[in-house]
This record gives structure tokens, C-alpha cells and sequence, in this order.
């Protein structure tokens, strides 16, 4: 049995004659049974209060966390666990970064042109309330990484260069950018390095070491892990200097009338109860990521990115977002509309062949108001579990839409 049918096999969505062409996993990744498994096992089995309790339940809940942490850890090359911070998603993850730093007025941040709300707006609120100066590099015209224009604007910004937070791969159009060189250039102007790994981390190996990043927010939920959970990963001297923006409970060791003492981290930035199943499960969803060989998924997803591209690059009125090879794309597959709604389409796609894709902006607002497009783009995201049909039904079924309508 091959790695893509074993894959859709653990799926329980996707069995059965009606199975879905699921390809919107750039929001969200299906959830194989060993993780539906484990959710239920905290409802029905120890559905206790970690980190509190000393009962037989939160006893189990505590130790499950922890090897959880563990787990995320290894599976990031993070060099000890309580580095890992559990989160709500990246857009959390990243808002604790922006928030929990102290900043000067004047303190330079630059992102690239293509970044996600999450690593766009906390920023903008920083420049409007505290008096940050945000500035976005802007990419080649195919919207891969201009590294010459990274250089000039970290030469520019000076010693007030403070932080560089990028995308590893842009929920846009899939295309990467090179964090290592990123990173070094970065750290030679003495900042510090926030990558959004929301896109990269489900899909290839992401070494926090080996990139010689200083922070990583990612979601759960991308990862084939319950809703409602992501993390963040840094530097432990850095998080044992961050602000927490979740105070209460168990990020104090202690508090009276007049003051509180903070706890270290990872317990700093984890206040009030925490979604213990969320947390739990994330080690089911490792468990299963950490069976897969990431290489063999991306290569993959790139071979039905190929089949998709080639199969629509031609259509009238088509455009594809990001450069012409599938190959620098990864496995999103990112289409702008010139003649008809993409939500319309969308729809179209689900009730007449079952294709599931995303629509609209992607909470990447600003690249599409640079450009006029307010409607966005149609976006197809395959996965390890996604086939070479449902690449071909995708491209069938939007041919014959766009012949109709068109």
C-alpha cells in the first residue's frame, strides 16, 4: 500500500463512494482517526484539569500535556521542550511576540508584500499605538523573495532595525522564502527573526536550529490537529524577557494584594484553563505527522500542483498568482478570475463534482488592494492525502465552468 492511499485510509472523511476532493488544506487540514481518537479519549476517559488537580485525571491530563510539549519539540529540533508554548493559533502566537516585546519609538519591523492578516495588522497596531516604524519589502514581480531588496531595506532601517517577521511559505501563492539567508542577514543588523510557519510546518521539515530563527508561530490546525490550537516556539532567554499578554492563573508562581511573580516559561504565557484536549490531542497529531517522511509530502504535493497548473494555465481568464513552475508553488495553487466571481465558482466546484477549495482574499487584504483585485483569488491547497483524481476533477470541473460561463 502506497503513502497516499495509507494516508486516506486514517481519513474517515474522505471514505466512501461521496468522498470530497478536499483541497482547501492551507486553512485547514483534515483530522485522521488516531486524533479524533484521542479527543474522544479525553472526554470519556480523563477529562480532568492539568496542571492543577492531583487527582487520577488531572494527573493523566499533566503528564499527557507534557509529552505533548515534548513531542512538539523534538518534532521542531527545539532544543528542550519549555521552549514550546501552547496557543490558540499562529494569529495568537504572533500577537504574543509583538505585544510581549518592549519597543522604543522609531523601532524598525519589516515584512515582506505578501503576508497574512496575522502577520500584518499586529504590526500596524503597534506603528498606530506605540509608535513602531512597519516596512514591507516588496517581492519580484512573480512574487518570489527579493533578497537584494531585503538587504537594502535592513541597510536602510540601521540600528533601528528591530524585528524581521516573515512568512515562511505565503498562504497567498505557496512560494517560500529563504529564512536561513533571511535570518543571517537579519541577525548581522542585529534583529531578531519572527518566521510564520503556519504554511511550512505541516508540509516540510522546519528546523528552529538549523534556520537559526529566534521565534516560530504555527497553527495545530494546519498540522492535521484539533481546532482551536497552535503554538509558539522561542528562544528561552528571549520568552524569559517576553511580556505575556494572558495573565492570570498559572502564569504566576505567586501573587498577594500587590504584586504577582511571574512563572517561567511556558506556564508565563499559558493563563486560565487551557483547552487540555487541544493540548492533548497535539500529540496525537505529532505522532502521526512524525510517521511521515515531510520530503515525500511536499514532493507530492508538487506533482498534483502540476497536474492543476497545467491543466488551467491556458483557460481564458485565468490567471495563476506566484511564479509558472509548481515547483516553487509547493502545493497551493492560487487563481486569479478575470471574468467570473471566484465564490461563485467555489460553490460551483463543491455542488457539481464535490471540490472543495477557498475563495476570496485569504486574509491577504493588502495584496490584492495593491493590485485591484477585490474579489481575490480561488485558491486549491492539496495535502499527503489528496490524489492525482481529485487534482484532475478540480481541473475537469473548473474547464467545463469556465466554458459555460465564460
Amino acid at each position: 500500500m502506497n503513502l497516499i492511499q495509507r494516508c486516506r485510509d486514517d481519513f474517515p472523511t474522505l471514505q466512501g463512494e461521496d468522498a470530497p476532493a478536499y483541497l482547501d488544506n492551507a486553512c485547514v487540514t483534515l483530522k485522521p482517526q488516531s486524533v479524533i481518537d484521542a479527543i474522544n479519549d479525553y472526554y470519556t476517559l480523563t477529562p480532568g484539569c492539568g496542571g492543577r488537580s492531583v487527582h487520577r485525571y488531572g494527573t493523566a491530563v499533566s503528564k499527557t500535556v507534557a509529552s505533548a510539549r515534548e513531542k512538539l519539540a523534538n518534532f521542531l529540533n527545539a532544543p528542550q521542550a519549555n521552549e514550546v508554548v501552547f496557543t490558540r493559533n499562529a494569529t495568537h502566537s504572533i500577537n504574543q511576540i509583538a505585544h510581549g516585546l518592549q519597543w522604543q519609538k522609531g523601532d524598525v519591523v519589516l515584512t515582506s508584500d505578501r503576508e497574512h492578516n496575522s502577520n500584518l495588522v499586529p504590526w500596524l497596531q503597534l506603528e498606530q499605538e506605540q509608535g513602531i516604524d512597519h516596512r514591507v519589502v516588496e517581492s519580484n514581480e512573480d512574487n518570489t523573495f527579493n533578497l537584494e531588496a531585503f538587504e537594502d531595506a535592513c541597510a536602510e532601517a540601521g540600528d533601528k532595525l528591530r524585528l524581521v517577521a516573515m512568512s515562511h511559505v505565503g498562504n497567498l501563492d505557496g512560494v517560500s522564502i529563504p529564512i536561513a539567508e533571511v535570518t543571517k542577514i537579519a541577525h548581522d543588523h542585529g534583529a531578531l527573526v519572527a518566521v510564520d510557519g503556519a504554511q511550512s510546518t505541516p508540509h516540510m521539515k522546519v528546523d528552529v536550529q538549523s534556520l537559526d530563527i529566534d521565534f516560530l508561530s504555527f497553527s495545530i490546525h494546519k498540522m492535521c490537529g484539533p481546532s482551536g490550537m497552535g503554538g509558539l516556539w522561542g528562544r528561552y532567554e528571549l520568552l524569559d524577557e517576553l511580556r505575556t499578554i494572558q495573565s492570570g492563573g498559572q502564569t504566576v508562581t505567586h501573587s498577594t494584594y500587590t504584586e504577582a511573580n511571574w512563572a517561567k516559561p511556558p506556564a508565563r504565557f499559558e493563563g486560565g484553563l487551557g483547552n487540555f484536549s487541544g493540548m492533548m490531542v497535539t500529540g496525537a497529531a505529532i505522532d502521526y505527522l512524525s510517521g511521515m517522511n515531510l520530503d515525500d509530502v511536499h514532493d507530492h504535493e508538487i506533482r498534483l500542483n502540476r497536474i492543476m497548473t497545467d491543466g488551467i494555465k491556458d483557460l481564458p481568464g485565468l490567471e495563476i498568482i506566484g511564479p509558472e513552475d509548481p515547483a516553487k508553488r509547493g502545493g497551493i495553487c492560487s487563481i486569479l478570475m478575470h471574468d467570473l466571481p471566484s465564490h461563485e465558482v467555489a460553490l460551483l466546484l463543491d455542488e457539481a463534482a464535490g471540490v472543495m477549495v477557498r475563495s476570496g482574499q485569504h486574509c491577504v487584504h493588502s495584496w490584492f488592494d495593491a493590485r485591484g483585485h477585490a474579489q481575490g483569488s480561488l485558491r486549491a491547497s492539496a495535502y499527503m492525502y489528496n490524489t492525482e483524481e481529485d487534482a484532475r476533477l478540480f481541473v475537469d470541473t473548473i474547464t467545463e465552468i469556465v466554458e459555460t460561463l465564460g
